[in-house]
């Protein structure tokens, strides 16, 4: 066994000339810094090697393969790890710019999303101009469906709001009216010849009739400024 792992140790392992030659050149770059290096170990080297050649063939057998399995720990910490840490590095690397790339996507269907509704919000507005009374026109509609004496009351209020719109909103409060008129005062605002939604509806039970509510409900529109 001891010979046999001898003549695999000693045996040199033969490179195809291209190889070599290949090798050689690409070690030429290096050459003005490999030779001084060599006049510095060449002591060290030339003592160490008379040492082995003193050694008994078995001890001669170990200290190669101890060296051999030395030089595979080296390789293996300073060539294999590196690079097996610099692709699992790049491979985090790959899937965080695919993560942010998503993301990216996601915001961007997001950002689109947003502006459509703009768009849709700019069309549904009403003429932004100082004859225009929101209060007006649902005082006309509800006399209409409930009647005036339903009416308990009606707060108009017009604020300014982000994207360059205002407002307009009231507060209505219907009393004792029943459930056909509740249904004819959403018709009626929904027919509206402008845009106005029903931000807010409740209903509570008439504390005098069971058959009849008070209703608290809020309407809005938006009109561009400019």
């Amino acid at each position: 066994m001891l010979e046999r792992i001898r003549a695999m140790i000693a045996e040199p392992i033969a490179m195809p000339e291209s190889v070599r030659r290949l090798g050689a050149r690409a070690a030429q770059p290096f050459q003005r810094y490999v030779e001084p290096v060599k006049r510095a170990i060449a002591p060290s080297w030339e003592a160490s090697r008379a040492w082995f050649d003193k050694r008994e063939p078995r001890e001669k057998v170990l200290i190669r393969a101890a060296g051999a399995i030395l030089a595979v720990i080296l390789l293996y910490n300073l060539i294999y790890a590196p690079i097996v840490g610099l692709q699992e590095s790049l491979a985090d690397r790959v899937a965080s710019r695919r993560s942010d790339l998503i993301e990216l996507r996601g915001l961007t269907r997001s950002y689109e999303q947003l502006q459509h509704e703009l768009t849709q919000a700019e069309q549904r507005t009403v003429p932004d101009n100082p004859n225009f009374s929101l209060f007006s026109v649902i005082e006309q509609t509800l006399t209409k469906s409930v009647g005036r004496e339903r009416i308990g009351s009606i707060t108009p209020t017009d604020t300014t709001v982000a994207g360059g719109f205002r407002q307009y909103s009231v507060a209505i409060k219907l009393n004792g009216i029943t459930l056909a008129q509740v249904v004819d005062t959403l018709y009626g605002v929904q027919s509206l010849g402008i845009p106005v939604t029903v931000s807010n509806l409740e209903l509570h039970q008439h504390a005098n009739d069971s058959h009849s509510y008070d209703v608290d409900m809020s309407c809005m529109a938006l009109a561009k400024n400019g």
